[in-house]
């Protein structure tokens, strides 16, 4: 490895560690900007979704870490990182990543700016990260109690909103592009509070309520009940669990909508709720 290459990866470790002191969950990126840790599963495409349940470091945000020692062992392996990703949606902070692009015709800060007259709110005084094409991020904190979902260009043009399950390039990564760098004046500040009619925007349409159709019986009921009750880490092994279950029962199909709405309630995304329910589909042998 280079000497440049190895001061990229000390530099990082350094400015990772620094975050993680406030409480900023991070992990190592790679100069692409993605988790510098493949996954450990890649080799295997029927292996139901894991996030970090196997023990096994490259599962992207789910390895991300405050402890400086598991920081360390994060790095470590994966020398070749030269930057550091902040996880998003998670405690203390629940951070938003307001991620204002150049690379679209549209003017992002002026569209934001747009919606703050319409909407009638104002981003407050928080930490700002330039990045090397010119764009912004915006760190903002949201309520402990609401998951807000990552999106592209659904606030507005040129607009992407990361949220639980994102992550943001932090402060002193150096990727193929350059350099990510706090502004001026910014680095001393903690996540505002995301504005609360911000917030709504940021939120997805209430979902039309499956409830659990009648041919599932207790049985179903039962099972998604059993998905509704999971705690953060156990969310995709419940659901996969519960799937298998009500397939091997002869009531999947009728149950995958009722899976779904339970699964979003517990955290998780209607793709990766989705993705697991058919990895149980195809477990048990049916269709997905």
């Amino acid at each position: 490895m280079a000497t440049t290459d190895r001061q990229a990866t000390t530099l990082a470790l350094a400015h990772a560690l620094s975050a993680a002191e406030r409480d900023l969950a991070v992990i190592p990126l790679s100069r692409t900007k993605l988790p510098a840790l493949r996954s450990p599963h890649r080799d295997d495409p029927e292996a139901p979704p894991c996030h970090g349940e196997c023990g096994r470091f490259g599962h992207g945000v789910y390895d991300a870490a405050t402890a400086p020692n598991r920081i360390r062992e994060l790095f470590a392996a994966a020398p070749w990182a030269t930057g550091y990703g902040i996880a998003c949606g998670l405690p203390p902070h629940h951070l938003i990543g307001i991620d204002l692009d150049t690379k679209s015709d549209t003017d992002s800060s002026a569209a934001l700016r747009e919606l703050a007259l319409r909407h009638l709110f104002t981003i407050p005084a928080t930490v700002v990260v330039l990045t090397p094409s010119g764009g912004r991020h915006l760190w903002l904190s949201g309520p402990p109690d609401v998951v807000v979902p990552n999106s592209a260009g659904r606030l507005a043009p040129g607009i992407d909103i990361r949220g639980a399950g994102g992550y943001l390039v932090g402060p002193g990564s150096r990727t193929d592009h350059g350099v990510y760098a706090t502004a001026p004046g910014t680095a001393h500040l903690a996540p505002a509070a995301c504005p609360p009619a911000l917030l709504r925007l940021l939120l997805p349409p209430p979902r039309t309520h499956h409830p659990t159709p009648p041919s599932a019986g207790d049985h179903g009921q039962g099972l998604v009940q059993f998905v509704l009750a999971a705690h953060e880490g156990q969310r995709n092994t419940r659901l996969f669990w519960a799937a298998c279950r009500a397939y091997e029962n002869g009531i999947g199909p009728a149950l995958v909508d009722p899976l779904v709405d339970a699964a979003l309630n517990t955290g998780l995304t209607e793709r990766e709720a989705r993705a697991t329910i058919a990895s149980a589909a195809r477990m048990t042998g049916h269709r997905p």
